[in-house]
């Protein structure tokens, strides 16, 4: 364990932490939303610092990132707990437990995370992924401290984006690139599924924008849940008029899962929802599909394809080593 960063203690041992949006009020002996911050004593601790449940080395399209450094590994961590509750979570396993009640968890120090990562001279960086890594803030915020300024690897965080103004920009200065869920386009949806707000991940989102990290964005398509067309043109249209035409947007197909028992995506709804996405912004992919469509890469100025995909696979095959395009000399990737 580790005191938390971000709580006032108010009185009578009671604190407030104040890192996400829930702001919870945590009496003596409880936890917060997330399961993971305790206040023992007056006193907030991440009892998940230096608590891992998974550990190793992805391709770093599977966070997903396909427009940051295409082709290359990355070292995944992830720890528990979460400060959402969606009822379709596919970890949820590790995101609705707290330490106590997970009894799969390894202790590994930051130092012991960046050796790791070290011990493959390929790998690009550390993924703080597989949980809601805000809700191990400080034990993300060590490791990134150590890998950014003293190794020079690069940090990625794949999120909910459910995190207040101040901790989010002091991430900045550390996490290079951001993978962030937007999961919904309406309050409700995130009220009734999730158990939060949807304006603050657009916050969040403009926040990263604005501080010129890399970001791409992840909607989870679930039938019956946030599937109507209307809704996610308005989507579309906000990630473009806040965002950029250039901005990445990954629409994976939902499976079954925890307690939501919708009928799977069908394909024809990716695919209607792919050419939606597609009139408005330059790179739009799907996820989750037996099929590559929409899994390529292609020079929004001349229409060449430029990277190939098929499954984790990654090929360059019309790209210059500094992100142009081979033919028309466009800027497609700023990371290579």
């Amino acid at each position: 364990m580790k005191e938390a960063r971000y709580y006032n203690t108010t009185g009578d041992n009671t604190v407030q932490c104040y890192l996400c949006p829930h702001n919870c009020i945590i009496k003596p002996e409880n936890r917060g939303q997330c399961r993971v911050r305790k206040n023992i004593n007056g006193i907030l601790y991440s009892e998940n610092y230096e608590q891992v449940c998974s550990i190793g080395f992805d391709p770093i399209e599977k966070k997903p990132f396909y427009h940051y450094f295409p082709g290359k590994i990355i070292f995944s961590v992830g720890s528990i707990g979460c400060n959402l509750h969606c009822k379709f979570c596919q970890n949820w396993g590790i995101s609705q437990s707290n330490c106590e009640e997970f009894e799969q968890l390894h202790s590994a120090s930051p130092d012991q995370v960046i050796n790791l990562a070290l011990s493959r001279h390929e790998n690009i960086g550390i993924a703080f992924t597989y949980n809601e890594p805000a809700v191990w803030y400080e034990y993300m915020m060590d490791i990134a401290r150590l890998s950014e300024q003293e190794l020079g690897l690069r940090n990625v965080m794949v999120s909910n984006g459910y995190i207040n103004q101040e901790a989010l920009e002091e991430l900045f200065p550390y996490i290079d690139a951001f993978s962030i869920d937007l999961k919904a386009f309406t309050d409700v949806f995130y009220h009734e599924v999730t158990g939060t707000r949807l304006q603050p991940v657009l916050d969040t989102l403009k926040r990263i924008r604005a501080a010129g990290k890399h970001l791409e964005i992840t909607n989870l398509l679930i039938t019956n849940r946030n599937d109507d067309p209307d809704r996610f043109k308005e989507m579309v249209g906000w990630i473009e008029s806040e965002l950029g035409r250039d901005t990445v947007l990954h629409i994976s197909r939902y499976f079954p899962a925890y307690k939501l028992d919708e009928p799977k995506t069908p394909e024809e709804t990716l695919y209607k929802f792919y050419e939606i996405a597609s009139s408005k912004l330059n790179y739009v992919y799907l996820g989750n599909l037996r099929s590559n469509h929409g899994q390529d890469t292609y020079c929004p100025e001349c229409k060449t394809k430029v990277i190939k995909r098929s499954g984790y696979n990654t090929e360059i095959v019309g790209l210059k080593k500094n992100g142009h395009c081979s033919l028309c000399d466009h800027k497609i990737i700023q990371y290579i």
